[in-house]
Protein backbone atom coordinates (compact mmCIF):
# COMPACT_ATOMS: atom_id res chain seq x y z
CA UNK A 1 0.00 0.00 0.00
CA UNK A 2 1.37 3.61 -1.07
CA UNK A 3 1.66 6.09 1.90
CA UNK A 4 0.72 9.63 0.82
CA UNK A 5 1.36 13.12 2.06
CA UNK A 6 -1.29 15.50 1.33
CA UNK A 7 -0.13 19.16 1.27
CA UNK A 8 -3.50 21.89 0.72
CA UNK A 9 -3.41 25.23 2.65
CA UNK A 10 -7.30 25.08 1.91
CA UNK A 11 -8.92 22.37 4.62
CA UNK A 12 -11.94 21.77 2.29
CA UNK A 13 -10.02 20.37 -0.47
CA UNK A 14 -7.74 19.32 1.66
CA UNK A 15 -10.55 17.10 3.64
CA UNK A 16 -11.45 15.69 0.38
CA UNK A 17 -8.38 15.01 -0.91
CA UNK A 18 -7.56 12.90 2.21
CA UNK A 19 -11.11 10.77 2.45
CA UNK A 20 -10.72 10.62 -1.85
CA UNK A 21 -7.00 8.66 -1.13
CA UNK A 22 -8.40 6.86 1.60
CA UNK A 23 -11.31 5.13 0.29
CA UNK A 24 -9.26 4.32 -2.51
CA UNK A 25 -6.98 2.55 -0.64
CA UNK A 26 -3.96 4.78 0.00
CA UNK A 27 -2.52 5.41 3.40
CA UNK A 28 -2.37 8.78 4.15
CA UNK A 29 0.75 9.65 6.74
CA UNK A 30 -0.48 12.95 7.31
CA UNK A 31 -1.73 16.33 5.93
CA UNK A 32 0.06 19.90 6.00
CA UNK A 33 -1.78 23.70 5.46
CA UNK A 34 1.40 25.43 4.78
CA UNK A 35 4.09 25.56 2.24
CA UNK A 36 6.62 26.39 5.08
CA UNK A 37 6.01 22.95 7.02
CA UNK A 38 6.88 21.20 3.74
CA UNK A 39 10.88 20.13 4.05
CA UNK A 40 9.87 19.20 7.50
CA UNK A 41 6.91 17.24 7.14
CA UNK A 42 8.43 14.91 4.43
CA UNK A 43 11.69 14.32 6.54
CA UNK A 44 9.01 13.20 9.57
CA UNK A 45 6.84 11.69 7.58
CA UNK A 46 8.60 9.83 4.92
CA UNK A 47 5.57 9.07 2.47
CA UNK A 48 5.88 7.53 -1.16
CA UNK A 49 4.16 9.74 -2.58
CA UNK A 50 3.06 13.89 -2.04
CA UNK A 51 -0.09 15.27 -3.28
CA UNK A 52 -0.56 19.24 -3.49
CA UNK A 53 -3.74 20.38 -3.71
CA UNK A 54 -4.18 24.27 -5.02
CA UNK A 55 -5.92 26.56 -6.89
CA UNK A 56 -2.77 27.64 -8.96
CA UNK A 57 1.17 26.80 -7.69
CA UNK A 58 2.05 29.76 -6.44
CA UNK A 59 5.99 30.89 -6.06
CA UNK A 60 6.28 30.01 -2.15
CA UNK A 61 4.83 26.52 -2.55
CA UNK A 62 7.26 25.43 -5.20
CA UNK A 63 10.27 26.79 -3.57
CA UNK A 64 9.57 24.88 -0.24
CA UNK A 65 8.28 22.03 -2.80
CA UNK A 66 11.68 21.84 -4.77
CA UNK A 67 13.33 22.13 -1.26
CA UNK A 68 11.44 19.29 0.51
CA UNK A 69 12.23 16.91 -2.49
CA UNK A 70 15.68 17.73 -3.00
CA UNK A 71 17.15 16.13 -0.02
CA UNK A 72 14.01 13.24 0.41
CA UNK A 73 12.94 13.27 -3.35
CA UNK A 74 9.67 11.95 -3.83
CA UNK A 75 7.26 11.94 -6.48
CA UNK A 76 4.96 14.55 -6.74
CA UNK A 77 1.09 15.04 -7.86
CA UNK A 78 -0.73 18.48 -8.53
CA UNK A 79 -3.71 18.90 -8.30
CA UNK A 80 -4.99 22.55 -9.60
CA UNK A 81 -7.55 24.14 -11.60
CA UNK A 82 -4.40 26.69 -12.69
CA UNK A 83 -4.02 25.45 -17.18
CA UNK A 84 -1.16 27.94 -17.68
CA UNK A 85 1.52 26.76 -19.46
CA UNK A 86 3.92 29.25 -17.26
CA UNK A 87 2.21 27.47 -14.23
CA UNK A 88 2.79 23.80 -15.23
CA UNK A 89 6.25 24.83 -16.25
CA UNK A 90 7.17 26.20 -12.97
CA UNK A 91 5.76 22.96 -11.90
CA UNK A 92 7.20 20.84 -13.66
CA UNK A 93 10.94 22.42 -12.98
CA UNK A 94 10.04 22.24 -9.27
CA UNK A 95 9.84 18.48 -9.47
CA UNK A 96 6.31 17.82 -10.03
CA UNK A 97 5.73 13.79 -11.48
CA UNK A 98 2.12 14.97 -12.54
CA UNK A 99 0.12 18.06 -13.11
CA UNK A 100 -3.54 16.99 -13.17
CA UNK A 101 -5.66 20.13 -13.92
CA UNK A 102 -9.81 20.35 -13.01
CA UNK A 103 -10.52 17.02 -11.70
CA UNK A 104 -10.39 14.34 -8.69
CA UNK A 105 -12.41 11.80 -10.15
CA UNK A 106 -11.46 8.52 -8.14
CA UNK A 107 -11.03 6.66 -11.27
CA UNK A 108 -8.46 8.64 -12.66
CA UNK A 109 -6.32 8.30 -9.27
CA UNK A 110 -4.20 5.33 -9.49
CA UNK A 111 -3.45 5.58 -12.61
CA UNK A 112 -2.17 9.07 -12.07
CA UNK A 113 -0.49 8.15 -9.09
CA UNK A 114 1.60 4.81 -11.35
CA UNK A 115 2.31 7.85 -14.14
CA UNK A 116 3.50 9.81 -11.41
CA UNK A 117 5.39 7.07 -9.61
CA UNK A 118 7.12 6.01 -13.40
CA UNK A 119 7.75 9.26 -14.53
CA UNK A 120 9.55 10.29 -11.10
CA UNK A 121 11.67 6.94 -10.79
CA UNK A 122 12.61 7.78 -14.37
CA UNK A 123 13.55 10.84 -13.93
CA UNK A 124 15.50 9.70 -11.28
CA UNK A 125 17.74 7.27 -13.57
CA UNK A 126 18.29 10.65 -15.57
CA UNK A 127 19.88 12.58 -13.02
CA UNK A 128 22.12 9.54 -11.60
CA UNK A 129 23.50 9.05 -15.05
CA UNK A 130 24.45 12.54 -15.28
CA UNK A 131 25.82 12.71 -11.98
CA UNK A 132 27.87 9.00 -12.89
CA UNK A 133 29.03 10.78 -17.01
CA UNK A 134 30.01 14.13 -15.28
CA UNK A 135 32.17 12.23 -12.53
CA UNK A 136 33.31 9.97 -15.08
CA UNK A 137 34.52 12.94 -17.31
CA UNK A 138 36.14 14.93 -14.06
CA UNK A 139 37.60 11.81 -13.38
CA UNK A 140 39.42 11.66 -16.60
CA UNK A 141 40.22 15.51 -16.76
CA UNK A 142 42.23 14.82 -13.47
CA UNK A 143 44.03 11.43 -15.18
CA UNK A 144 44.74 13.43 -18.66
CA UNK A 145 46.11 16.33 -16.30
CA UNK A 146 48.45 13.76 -14.65
CA UNK A 147 49.83 12.26 -17.47
CA UNK A 148 50.61 15.70 -18.65
CA UNK A 149 52.91 16.40 -16.08
CA UNK A 150 54.28 13.10 -15.92
CA UNK A 151 55.17 13.71 -19.35
CA UNK A 152 56.78 17.30 -18.76
CA UNK A 153 58.39 15.88 -15.71
CA UNK A 154 59.97 12.14 -16.22
CA UNK A 155 60.25 12.80 -20.35
CA UNK A 156 57.45 9.81 -20.94
CA UNK A 157 55.55 9.22 -23.95
CA UNK A 158 51.60 10.10 -23.28
CA UNK A 159 51.14 6.09 -23.59
CA UNK A 160 54.29 5.56 -21.13
CA UNK A 161 52.81 8.23 -18.91
CA UNK A 162 49.26 5.95 -18.76
CA UNK A 163 50.70 2.90 -18.38
CA UNK A 164 53.04 3.94 -15.00
CA UNK A 165 50.01 5.09 -13.62
CA UNK A 166 48.41 2.30 -14.55
CA UNK A 167 50.82 0.01 -12.88
CA UNK A 168 51.03 2.21 -9.72
CA UNK A 169 47.11 1.85 -9.64
CA UNK A 170 47.73 -2.00 -9.88
CA UNK A 171 50.60 -2.50 -7.72
CA UNK A 172 48.51 -0.29 -4.66
CA UNK A 173 45.33 -1.69 -5.39
CA UNK A 174 43.84 2.03 -5.87
CA UNK A 175 41.75 3.10 -8.51
CA UNK A 176 43.68 5.10 -11.51
CA UNK A 177 42.25 8.36 -10.43
CA UNK A 178 43.43 8.19 -7.10
CA UNK A 179 46.80 7.83 -8.34
CA UNK A 180 46.07 10.40 -10.88
CA UNK A 181 45.02 13.01 -7.59
CA UNK A 182 48.20 12.07 -6.15
CA UNK A 183 50.23 12.77 -9.23
CA UNK A 184 48.81 16.27 -9.22
CA UNK A 185 49.55 16.66 -5.50
CA UNK A 186 52.95 15.70 -5.62
CA UNK A 187 54.45 17.35 -8.70
CA UNK A 188 54.55 20.25 -9.31
CA UNK A 189 52.83 22.29 -12.05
Amino acid sequence: MLTVMIADHDPTRAARLEQTFIEQGYAVAGVVDSAFALAAAVAALAPDIIIVGTDSPDRDTLEHLCLATRDCPRPVVMFTQDDASESIRAALKAGVSAYVVDGLETERIRPILEVARIRFEEHQILLQNTAENLRKAEERGLIDQAKQRLMAHQGLSEDAAYHAMRRNAMSENRRLVEVAASILQHLPA
